[in-house]
């Protein structure tokens, strides 16, 4: 089975993935990590001409490949991009996959923070159909 780990660009990405390495290893399966970018992201870093792949998914992909790289996981391990909304792509890829566990890391914001954006944790705990593993936030002071 896969164990989706859903990084962003995050200090809290480490933590994501050495979860998901540490329930790959218990149970035998591969990691998957999944970046998702918005549209807008994704679209912006082609234009500022800072990515040079040929299409959107591909630069989510290599955030996810970068994250691989800088954490050296010893689990057999997959890059995975999606472009679009970021819980919604996470509980779709979690769903096709049959995902075993989804691991995340919530955000530390402020209240307004959380009324104004949400909360991707949030609503892929809420909407999952798998375990999903939420990694408790690192507060605003560390």
């Amino acid at each position: 089975m896969v164990i989706v780990a859903a990084v962003d660009r995050s200090d809290q990405a480490s933590a994501v993935l050495e979860e998901a390495e540490t329930l790959a290893q218990r149970f035998d399966d591969v990691v998957h990590v999944l970046h998702v970018m918005e549209r807008s992201e994704a679209i912006q870093g082609a234009e500022d001409g800072n990515e040079r792949l040929p299409n959107l998914q591909d630069r989510a992909a290599a955030v996810a490949s970068e994250l691989i790289e800088e954490h050296r996981l010893s689990t057999d391990v997959d890059a995975v991009g999606r472009i679009g909304d970021p819980a919604n792509k996470i509980v779709e890829y979690a769903d096709a996959e049959d995902a075993r566990y989804v691991v995340v890391s919530p955000q530390q914001r402020s209240k307004t923070g959380k009324v104004l954006f949400g909360s991707v944790a949030q609503s892929v705990l809420l909407n999952a159909h798998c375990p999903v593993v939420s990694l408790r936030a690192r507060s605003l002071d560390q």
